[in-house]
């Protein structure tokens, strides 16, 4: 006898649909699986016969051939355990349908109980896209389906329970999620800006960086605040919108990092990885490719300490993405390309010691040697820094102020302000901040007044700028006019920018 269920399955951030179908035959005894399963998928055979039997169920002696179609198009992971033992008992009799626009994700541990699997927002969105109306799935995962809208989710617990949930169209549960209250309610901020005394300067240049989504890079001694600042670029950052947040939360989802106890993500990401980190797990890619490091801080902020001790290959391969606001990874049977509109906030000491310009320690660091550490930072890797600021030690006055700065939500404010302001202005363009415009934006949408042309005119001879630079000079005046409400780049916008160019 002959059943079908529909399915799904992932290929990097995108899924499509897969049709399980289970023949069960009188003839010598198997259990085969074809249509390009992986490891994972070959493996299911043990735990769905184990699932079967211990959900007591019978497991006839029959030749059982189960097919993933479309047949050249390869199946990965544990997603297909359910809708194989649900095809199984369809085909044998043991389970009845009476529900057809149902798709069926899960994986079933060997007691019959249905575990959580990765990347069902993806899943979920694939479902409703093709017109079904109802998604089973496992409990665990049943809050992430619910964030798309016009789609049932049906939550199971056991193999037994999916099987009559499958008959009646009905599970136990009711599952509702309303993602605006999700993100009203989201974790508050634990630092602020107002814990960094001093580094008035680079305060400045971090909110002119987050107005404008611009990468940043500090340069200064140990123990300045360089990575006390980047922890706190976040909390400057506009609030993230229902979209932003569903959209982040798919990435998360397929790398298999939401949290448990929130089907959504509800604040800005901030990943800081390793130095020692390889080029594969920045960018993304593997053999099945996944989402790197690039990715998982989409719409967010990637702090990389100690620049320059990064693998050469590994900066080399930022600048894709720090370019398109995408990485695409490219295989022999498949090209996939994953999001990466990021903030970019880098740190390293001016030197190997680190004490390079210090006003009370000495460097130790032969002239070579801070060449060598220094050209570790390629010229077109640098040109897709849009600020580069000295972060020097404190004073011994600035460290012993009780004074507190500006908090984090009045600085958020200014640069909301900002952001709606570049909205306005980038409406139609499809981007939403200064720092993703071309230079076909730069000459159709930014006025520049004469004393702001000349000043930029002489930077360019003088400091010897390239094109991509002389760009990214003016997309932060623009960043810096969003912030003052000027419709126009001045003479003193274009100072204050090229101020933040620094030394490297």
């Amino acid at each position: 006898m002959l059943a079908r269920i529909a399915s799904e399955a992932l290929v990097g951030l995108e899924s499509y649909p897969v049709e399980v179908e289970a023949d069960v035959v009188a003839a010598a005894p198997a259990f085969t699986i074809v249509g390009l399963p992986d490891v994972a998928v070959q493996e299911s055979r043990e735990r769905v016969r184990a699932a079967i039997l211990n959900s007591q169920f019978d497991f006839p002696s029959r030749r059982i051939t189960v097919n993933l179609a479309p047949a050249d198009v390869r199946k990965a992971g544990p997603s297909f355990d359910l809708p194989i033992a649900l095809a199984f008992l369809l085909a044998t009799g043991q389970a009845q349908r009476h529900i057809s626009d149902v798709a069926v994700i899960g994986e079933l541990a060997l007691d019959g109980s249905v575990r959580p699997v990765t990347g069902v927002l993806a899943l979920a969105e694939s479902a409703h896209r093709r017109g079904l109306r109802r998604l089973l799935v496992p409990l665990a995962n049943a809050r992430e389906a619910a964030l798309v809208r016009d789609l049932e989710i049906i939550p199971a617990t056991t193999l037994r329970e999916a099987a009559r949930a499958l008959e009646s169209g009905n599970g136990h549960h009711q599952v509702s999620v309303s993602p605006s209250e999700l993100l009203r309610t989201g974790v508050s901020a634990t630092v602020d800006l107002a814990d960094v005394v001093g580094q008035e300067h680079a305060k400045r240049a971090l909110e002119i960086a987050v107005a404008g989504a611009h990468n940043v890079l500090m340069v200064g001694p140990p123990g300045s605040g360089k990575t006390m600042l980047a922890r706190r670029v976040p909390t400057l950052m506009p609030r993230l919108t229902i979209d932003e947040a569903i959209e982040i939360t798919r990435i998360y989802s397929v790398a298999g990092l939401l949290p448990h106890d929130s089907p959504l993500i509800v604040q800005r990401p901030f990943r800081a990885p390793h130095h020692t980190c390889s080029s594969v797990a920045l960018v993304g890619g593997g053999p099945t490719p996944r989402p790197g490091e690039v990715s998982l801080a989409h719409l967010g902020v990637l702090f990389l300490d100690e620049f320059p001790e990064f693998r050469l290959s590994s900066l080399e391969a930022l600048r894709q993405p720090l370019e398109d606001g995408e990485v695409t990874i490219s295989r022999a049977l498949t090209s996939l390309t994953f999001p990466a509109r990021l903030m970019l906030v880098a740190a390293m000491n001016p030197c190997p010691c680190g004490w390079r310009g210090d006003r009370e320690r000495q460097c130790t660091c032969k002239v070579h040697r801070v060449e060598q550490y220094l050209a570790r930072l390629s010229g077109p890797l640098l040109d897709r820094i849009d600020l580069r600021l000295e972060v020097p030690r404190l004073t011994p006055r600035e460290r012993r102020s009780v004074s507190a700065g500006e908090s984090s939500a009045t600085v958020r404010e200014r640069v909301e302000g900002a952001r709606e302001r570049q909205l306005a202005r980038l409406s139609g363009a499809g981007i939403y901040a200064n720092a993703h415009m071309t230079t076909r934006h730069l000459k159709r949408l930014c006025r520049l007044s004469p004393d702001a042309i000349e000043q930029l005119d002489r930077a360019y001879d003088r400091l010897r700028l390239t094109a991509r630079a002389c760009d990214r000079v003016v997309k932060v005046a623009q960043t810096i006019a969003d912030l003052e409400g000027a419709a126009t780049i001045t003479g003193a916008h274009v100072a204050e920018s090229l101020s933040y160019r620094g030394t490297l």
